[in-house]
This record gives C-alpha cells, sequence and structure tokens, in this order.
C-alpha cells in the first residue's frame, strides 16, 4: 500500500517532468534517438517534387504511369535506464542528494521516451542487480518506474558497474539507448572493458552525478566522514593544507581517468551537479548530439 506522501511526491514529479518534456525535450529526444531505419509504408502515383530515385520500376511498368515508394522511419526504440543507488547516492551538500537529482533526470528521460511512443525500461543496481523492469510503454509504465525510483530500497551499497552491464547484455537481445546513471564511484578497471562492449551493441549516455565538496572540500575543522559504501569511519583534519591539496589532486586525477576512458570508449556524457540546474545539462546534450548528427 502506497502512502499518502509517496503518492503526492510521485504525482509532483510526473507534473513537472511532463511539463518541462513536453516544454523542451520532446522534440530535441527525437531528433537525436532515430529510429532503426525505414519500413515500407504504401506505393502511391508520382507527384511533381518526388524524389525519381524513389520510382519503383515494376510497379510503374504494370500501371502504365509512374509510381514511387513511400518509406517512413520505424520509429519504436527501447530505452534503459540503469540506475546507481549505491550508498553513495545519498550525499548531497547543495540542494539535494545526488539520488533526488537521479530520480528527476530518470523521469525526464522516461517520459521523453514514452512520448514518443517508445519502450522504456528501469534496472536499479548496487553492487548487484537490485530491481529489474523489463521496457514497456505506456503512463502507467512510467508511474511504475518512477514509483520504484522513490521507494525501492536497495539491499547492498556498494557499486559494481560491471554486473549491471553484464545483466543488461544478457537481457537486450536488440540494440537500445542505455542512460547509465551514477556517480562512478568504481574502479574503471573493473567495468571499462565492460562498458567498451556494451558501448558497442547499444547507444550508451553516461550520465554523470556529483556534489561540488566531491571535488573540493571545504574547510570545517576536524570532522568525522564515513563511506557511504562501506561504512568506514575517520576523523579528518580539514584545516591541513596538505590533507587539502591531496584531496583535490585525488578527485581531479580520478576525474580526468574517467573522462579519458569515456572518449576513448567513444561514450558520451552528461554531467550533472547537484547545484546546477540538469535542465542546462540535458539541453547542451541534445543539442550538441544534435549537430553532430547533421554533420
Amino acid at each position: 500500500m502506497l502512502s499518502s506522501d509517496l503518492i503526492k511526491k510521485i504525482r509532483q514529479i510526473e507534473i513537472y517532468t511532463r511539463h518541462l518534456v513536453n516544454d523542451t525535450f520532446a522534440g530535441e529526444y527525437h531528433a537525436v534517438f532515430k529510429g532503426r531505419g525505414m519500413e515500407f509504408d504504401e506505393v502511391r502515383p508520382y507527384q511533381y517534387g518526388d524524389e525519381i530515385r524513389s520510382i519503383d520500376w515494376n510497379v510503374t511498368a504494370r500501371m502504365g504511369e509512374p509510381y514511387i515508394k513511400r518509406y517512413i522511419e520505424e520509429r519504436e526504440l527501447t530505452v534503459m535506464l540503469v540506475v546507481d543507488r549505491s550508498g553513495s547516492g545519498e550525499f548531497g551538500t547543495i540542494n539535494r542528494f545526488k539520488r533526488e537529482v537521479a530520480v528527476e533526470l530518470a523521469a525526464v528521460l522516461s517520459i521523453s521516451a514514452t512520448t514518443n511512443n517508445d519502450k522504456v525500461g528501469l534496472l536499479i543496481f548496487t553492487d548487484k542487480t537490485e530491481l529489474f523492469i523489463p521496457p514497456r510503454k505506456g503512463r502507467r509504465h512510467v508511474l511504475r518506474i518512477i514509483r520504484e525510483l522513490l521507494a525501492f530500497e536497495p539491499t547492498e551499497s556498494g557499486t559494481n558497474i560491471k554486473c549491471a552491464l553484464d545483466e543488461l547484455n544478457h537481457m537486450l537481445k536488440r540494440r537500445s539507448i542505455i542512460f547509465l546513471i551514477s556517480d562512478f564511484f568504481a574502479d574503471p578497471q573493473h567495468y571499462y572493458k565492460t562498458l567498451f562492449v556494451t558501448n558497442r551493441r547499444h547507444d550508451v549516455v553516461a550520465v554523470d552525478l556529483h556534489d561540488p565538496l566531491e571535488i573540493q572540500f571545504a574547510n570545517v575543522g576536524l570532522i568525522a566522514l564515513e563511506d557511504a559504501e562501506t561504512g568506514n569511519l575517520a576523523w579528518i583534519d580539514t584545516t591541513s593544507r596538505a590533507w587539502q591539496q591531496a584531496f583535490m589532486q585525488q578527485r581531479r586525477q580520478r576525474n580526468a581517468d574517467k573522462i579519458k576512458n569515456f572518449r576513448r570508449i567513444g561514450l558520451d556524457t552528461i554531467n550533472v551537479s547537484t547545484d546546477k540546474d540538469y535542465v542546462v545539462e540535458l539541453t547542451k546534450f541534445f543539442r550538441m548530439r544534435s549537430k553532430r548528427l547533421r554533420k
């Protein structure tokens, strides 16, 4: 039985994200994610201005006048939302937790997909696959996805991207669009090869979530930090200049390595920070991809 608070939250997210999609992303999504090809629709008489190369010479010979073949885009696509629910998602220092941003992003993408009559599915993972919802169409299905994103409580707290991708490669029999929503707090050497293989089979977009404090830690004195994924506790003197420099260098190096690996794979990336509007980053992604398709 769903609580009234949860029902209210689901409805709020649906209204907000559907408004966002209708005003901003519906056309952008359709332009960027094409169908699998062209499908035969009909044969009709030639009209002035039609492409001569479309003439069906067999029908033209039988009918004694020119006819052309008409094709339409085979539109239906499959979109998979692969959402990281590890412990590090329960972090956010400015406006929201990373997990909350992930829910809204997933809602926007799922509504964009169903608005264009595409199927959408969900895989929630930690260091194992926690939940899998097969791709389907329709508003009720999207509401189920939003509900699970809000209410689902994972049993583990670690991050295993390779496990999630292996599961997808086993289950998805046709080429799909995969939005991998994560903070990527995992050893890239563990999932790099699997991500490369998955991107060859499918169209993978990495949605990289982060919080400003994860890159530059504030000087707040002596504090206890708990690793949300392992539970390990450590006391840190944030006034130490040496610690500050080492922390920033480590995080910047890890981020640089991640970006380099993604580029080597040929992976598109959407960078989303908890202190900024994700709409700006999504719009930037759609426009960049659309411009690339036109070249």
